[in-house]
Order: structure tokens, then sequence, then C-alpha cells
């Protein structure tokens, strides 16, 4: 992002636009012929989001360890950002300063630190999932994990709109956000002690069984 806020200063000032970061973002109609900028980002994304989910399945053969090792990539692929940011250029000011995140499939906009926890709990959560990779994910499971994960999805997009159309970042909806990091960490809870505990029993069981 920061070739971005490079890209949109001399923008800013022919337009007349306040702001030293990426906010106001310009719109479509003021990038003129940098759109093609934009869209080189696009791309540089989704390539970004292919070799972190590539690399995690060289390292497994099983659905949820490669989820698991997808999620300390991204993870710590995202702190590692920041803190590069702030070492190099002294940014992020604090964790409350407000980010462009990305840009598929709409613009993603948030305070600092609702990224960086969501990458701490990623993190945590994966190292979890390969030390102690389940051997059952029931439905209740991935229905916390894919409510948990929407609903953080629909915090940082919340008001995209706005902010697409040359707006402010206004208030970050904290109460939605929250409940999807409750969500994603009931489920993981699940998946890895839960479940874990109904197959130890079940083991004991059969080989009593067998006995």
């Amino acid at each position: 992002m920061v070739y971005l806020r490079a890209i949109s200063e001399p923008i800013r000032a022919a337009t007349g636009l306040r702001g030293t970061d990426l906010f106001p973002l310009l719109t479509v109609g003021q990038l003129g012929s940098q759109l093609s900028i934009v869209k080189i980002e696009v791309v540089r994304e989704a390539a970004t989001i292919i070799m972190l989910a590539a690399a995690a399945a060289a390292g497994t053969r099983t659905f949820p360890g490669w989820l698991a090792a997808f999620s300390i990539a991204f993870g710590a692929w995202d702190l590692a950002f920041y803190a590069t940011l702030r070492i190099l250029l002294g940014w992020p000011a604090s964790l409350m300063s407000w980010d462009l995140l990305f840009l598929i499939p709409v613009p993603w906009v948030g305070p600092v630190l609702a990224p960086v926890i969501v990458s701490f709990t990623l993190v945590a959560g994966g190292i979890i999932g390969l030390i102690r990779e389940p051997r059952r994910v029931d439905w209740i499971t991935w229905a916390l994990l894919v409510a948990g994960g929407a609903a953080i999805y629909a915090s940082f997009v919340w008001d995209w709109r706005y902010i697409a159309a040359g707006g402010y970042p206004r208030m970050f909806p904290w109460p939605i956000f929250a409940a999807g990091e409750l969500a994603g960490i009931a489920g993981m809870w699940r998946a890895q002690w839960a479940g874990g505990w109904r197959i130890a029993r079940a083991d004991v069981a059969e080989s009593s069984a067998a006995d």
C-alpha cells in the first residue's frame, strides 16, 4: 500500500483532496490512467493468497491440516507486514490507525488493531491445529468457523460503498467483529478439544470391547 499512497499524492494535490494517507480513497474517475495500478494491486493480492495456500498445501495431506497451515502462513505474513511498516516508516502511528486491507472483491477497511487480532487468532489456532489435528470435524464446527469468518468479513466491508465513493472511514462495527472472533474461536475449540474428547472416549470403548 506504500506505493499506492505515493501514487495518490499528486492526484490528491491536483483535485484539492485533503488527507495524507489513502483516505479518502480516490474514485475511479479521479484515478484516470492510474487505475491500471489499482488493477495490478488486485492481481498482486490474489497471487499472494494463492502463494500462501500453495505453501500450506505442501506440508499436509488433509483439509483440516491445510487450513491450519494456511492460517499460520496468512497470520504470520500479515503481522510481519505491519511490523515491517512500523520499523521502516513509523506507520501505523497506533493500532487504531485506519488501513485499506484488501481490494477483493470490494475495499476492506478497518483500524490496524482488527487485522492484528485476526492474525494472532489465526496463528494460535493454526499452531494448535497442527499439533493436534482433529480426526473429525462436524458440521457444527464448520458452521461456527464459516459464520465467524463471514462476520469478520462483514465488519471490514460494512461501509465499503461510502469508502469507495470517497468518504472518510467512520466508526468500525466492533460488535460484529467481536461476534465473528468469538464464533471462530468457538469453532476452533470445538474442533480441537471437544472433538478430541469424543474420539478419545470412543477409542477407549472400542478397546474395552475388544478385550
